[in-house]
């Protein structure tokens, strides 16, 4: 009797330590964007900016990092800066029903790895940038660069110089306006020698 009690303890710890170190599994359903979801990097609400956007979710974190811009996700992917490790990335599949450049869509996030994207187009991203497009079926990836230019790639295609090369016309895309006619005179005056 008392050998089975013990046994029966035996038993009864290791399952309690086996139930202490389960983990719980972390929900990594994409989520759609509301009035209070903001880009990461720019902390803005991404509803009042157009084009597709990305949302990573890291190891340990609740809820995703949203970005304005599909090219920032890749970027931040790339990037040193991480938290903690990524566990997947989805984007807005600019090819589904619905979908429009304004209003890139809910419910339409495809894993960033089945995506393919149009890369150089005329479009820019929702911070002024150019933009990474992504679309599920490559067929309308075509259709939009035939219209739009750019080239279709893989998510393995593209290249760290497409996402991580700062955008190259010398203007800052967050200044509209006013601010931006300003710095547009500034960098029109002739400089002055030594300085």
């Amino acid at each position: 009797m008392r050998n089975s009690l013990r046994s029966f303890l035996i038993v009864g710890l290791l399952a309690l330590l086996a139930a202490c170190q389960e983990r719980t599994a972390q929900d990594m359903t994409p989520q759609d964007m509301t009035a209070e979801t903001l880009g990461h990097y720019c902390q803005m609400n991404l509803l009042e900016h157009p084009g597709p956007k990305g949302q990573v979710f890291l190891e340990g974190m609740p809820a995703p990092l949203f970005f304005s811009q599909v090219r920032d996700a890749i970027a931040y992917m790339r990037g040193p800066e991480q938290m903690a490790p990524i566990l997947i990335v989805y984007v807005n599949d600019m090819g589904a029903a619905g979908a429009t450049w304004d209003k890139p869509g809910d419910g339409n996030w495809v894993a960033i790895d089945k995506a393919v994207f149009v890369v150089g187009s005329h479009r820019e991203g929702g911070m002024g940038a150019p933009e990474t497009i992504p679309f599920l079926s490559r067929q309308k990836a075509e259709e939009f660069a035939r219209v739009e230019g750019g080239r279709v790639l893989s998510f393995a295609e593209i290249t760290d110089d497409m996402v991580l090369t700062p955008v190259e016309d010398g203007a800052d895309p967050h200044l509209h306006g006013e601010d931006a006619e300003f710095e547009s005179r500034l960098r029109a005056m002739p400089k002055k020698a030594g300085g």
